[in-house]
């Protein structure tokens, strides 16, 4: 089956979260286990980012081509049971990626990289009208990301979206799924406001492609890139900045081990005012492409009149001081002084409750300011016990997953369900074992079939070391699907949480967030449950009918329908109610298909969740067999390339020496 896409070439987009497996070592993608080695691919990509988008870049210079003419003798076997790419699915339009031959539009020559240093401009000058027309941006392949439809974002602010949570523009599928959703270029348009400055939060960057996105009069305008890359990867991160004078760089401190910087948010400061932007999307292309993506765009936040308290301009769901002192745990001046910007405007418009993570150990009252325990305290305090809603089922969704323990009692059904089950102030909440659980998480079919093809499987990890020791938290994933906003083949690295009536009809609350499913991310108790221990930074927003006049959140059954829904009817991104694997859908492995390989001491078995997956596995496996040679002393090491291989373009595999 053709897939629509605009990757031709295998390009990988990897995990923007690090595997925290405690016990064992990161796994790196050896770069001896490409089929090609030039100069670029060894380089690799000129953004800093983890090892997996690494192997995506390299995997983009040097793409794997199902193709008979390349294929040697060794494989005549393999060449009869192949069927066309067509009828696999692997067939994919010619890439439109980004050409960098015609250089780098608004870039400055040289400059020095600036650390902790932000300068905002102290007089505003006269404010733009909201009729008044941006310059016209040539339309050129380095801007091909924006938006095909003209869409006017005045409108699609204003009452057609009273929950502000939108979805980022699909490249590949039918327009009317892209009415009214968010490109980063509409973001960062003129017509939301005259930019001043602004501070980008994220984990992984591309500052070429990040400064085409926005508008040539404020490519020159001040940049903080708010960030938690170490030693080399500081080091090209800087290297990248260095050609832009107005770039400043804060390196997020990450003291305990296996933790990232994911938190994914702008700060844009405006003559008109302020505006805070909470998503789920990388700062790199891939991720505003082809991928489903959330974004909760807040109100534009007026300045205070001069003089007025410090205690003025918050909302009733105190997001002002929250976001202050989130801004605060990097203790870095640079983001004191976004923090004392943010205190000069009015947010008490915002109707969405903050839920971060910030790296450290927290106990007694502090316990509940980060993690699960802060979205338990929210649940808890601005919600009502409804004897109903006590056996209402909880929906995780999310793109990547952690070492969770054992079994279920470890983590998952104890403290973070307990967290997502509280209903009022009652304390502990009764009968939660009784609580449905769903996880969505993509099947290999879902990856297959998407608009990426396998390359997407590379944003889904799920270690295979991991994996293996939690065999028991199969039996809660669930395929994805997502027709109603016709993203089934945009594969998610939107990350969201919920519950839900029995009926899928009703929803009691709603969380778009950048944690995936980790104890990394959301915390884990120590010290007989007496200490939090976070390693991560993340960042999401809560959304509780209370604050919107609402007993509950009415889900909306087609979030792009032509037949008008109510506006306060919640437009989840994807099918409920969800649908359990099936015996043949798996996100990791279901039938076993046994491949032996010989060679300088090489024999493996190789478990794969189908027999198209195995076909196309074993081709590649070959392929950089024949490619990186056998003439090892060691036996191990064949196995490795073999296979640091597999997992670059996305498959899931279990494998042992025999």
């Amino acid at each position: 089956m053709t897939q629509e896409s605009s990757y031709g070439k295998w390009t990988i987009s990897s995990s923007d979260e690090s595997e925290e497996d405690e016990k064992t070592n990161l796994e790196k993608p050896s770069t001896s286990s490409l089929p090609s080695f030039g100069r670029d691919v060894l380089n690799g990509p000129g953004y800093t980012c983890s090892d997996a988008r690494k192997a995506a870049y390299r995997r983009k210079l040097s793409p794997v081509k199902f193709d008979s003419k390349n294929s040697s003798s060794e494989m005549s076997s393999l060449k009869r049971q192949k069927s066309s790419q067509e009828d696999l699915g692997w067939c994919l339009s010619s890439s439109d990626e980004e050409s960098h031959l015609n250089g780098r539009s608004g870039q400055p020559q040289k400059g020095t990289v600036k650390e902790e240093k932000c300068t905002f401009p102290k007089e505003p000058s006269k404010p733009i009208p909201r009729d008044s027309h941006p310059p016209v941006i040539p339309k050129s392949q380095l801007d091909y990301e924006a938006s095909d439809e003209s869409q006017e974002p005045w409108d699609l602010l204003e009452e057609k979206n009273p929950f502000r949570f939108y979805l980022t523009k699909v490249s590949g599928i039918m327009p009317k799924y892209n009415a009214g959703v968010l490109h980063i270029k509409d973001i960062l348009s003129p017509l939301f406001g005259t930019l001043l400055s602004s501070a980008q939060f994220n984990y992984c960057f591309d500052i070429d492609w990040l400064i085409r996105q926005y508008p040539l009069e404020f490519r020159k305008k001040p940049i903080l890139l708010v960030h938690g890359d170490k030693r080399e990867a500081k080091a090209r991160l800087q290297e990248q900045a260095k050609p832009y004078e107005n770039i400043s760089l804060c390196q997020a401190k990450l003291d305990i081990a296996f933790g990232t910087h994911h938190t994914k948010m702008m700060l844009l400061l405006y003559e008109e005012g302020l505006r805070v932007v909470i998503h789920t999307s990388n700062l790199i292309q891939a991720d505003w492409h082809q991928k489903t993506q959330g974004i909760w765009l807040s109100p534009l936040y007026p300045r205070l009149p001069y003089g007025t308290p410090s205690t003025s301009g918050e909302s009733s769901t105190n997001f002002k001081s929250d976001l202050i002192r989130y801004l605060m745990t990097y203790n870095a001046p640079s983001l004191k002084e976004w923090a004392d910007i943010i205190q000069e405007h009015d947010l008490s418009e915002t109707r969405v409750y903050l839920i971060g993570s910030t790296p450290g150990r927290f106990q007694g009252s502090h316990k509940e300011d980060w993690g699960h325990f802060r979205l338990r305290k929210l649940l808890k305090e601005h919600t009502s016990l409804v004897p109903e809603q006590q056996s209402w089922p909880i929906v995780g969704q999310f793109s990547s997953i952690g070492s969770l323990g054992a079994d279920e009692s470890k983590w998952l059904c104890a403290e973070f369900k307990e967290s997502l089950v509280v209903l009022g102030n009652c304390g502990k909440s009764q009968g939660q074992q009784d609580v449905p659980l769903y996880l969505i998480y993509p099947t290999v079919e879902n990856v297959r079939k998407s608009l990426e093809g396998y390359p997407a499987g590379g944003s889904l990890p799920y270690s295979l070391q991991t994996a293996e020791k939690q065999l028991w938290l199969h039996s809660y994933f669930h395929k994805w699907s997502a027709e109603t906003s016709g993203r089934s083949h945009a594969m998610p690295h939107i990350k969201t949480y919920m519950r839900l009536s029995p009926d899928f009809a009703k929803m009691a609350w709603f969380l778009v967030t950048s944690a995936n499913l980790s104890k990394a991310a959301w915390g884990a108790l120590e010290k007989n449950g007496t200490q939090l221990m976070i390693r991560s930074y993340e960042l999401g927003v809560l959304f509780l009918p209370s604050t919107f006049g609402m007993d509950t959140f009415k889900v909306k059954k087609k979030v792009f329908s032509e037949n008008r829904e109510p506006v306060t009817s919640f437009p989840v991104p994807y099918d409920l109610p969800p649908n359990i694997y099936d015996s043949k859908a798996s996100s990791r492995s279901s039938g076993k298909t046994k491949v032996k390989m010989t060679g300088d001491g090489l024999r493996c078995r190789m478990t794969l969740a189908s027999s198209v997956s195995a076909l196309y596995a074993l081709h590649v496996a070959l392929v950089a067999f024949m490619t990186v040679g056998i003439n090892c002393s060691h036996p191990l090491i064949p196995v490795r390339k073999v296979f640091s291989c597999l997992r670059i373009i996305g498959m899931p595999i279990i494998y042992r020496q025999i």
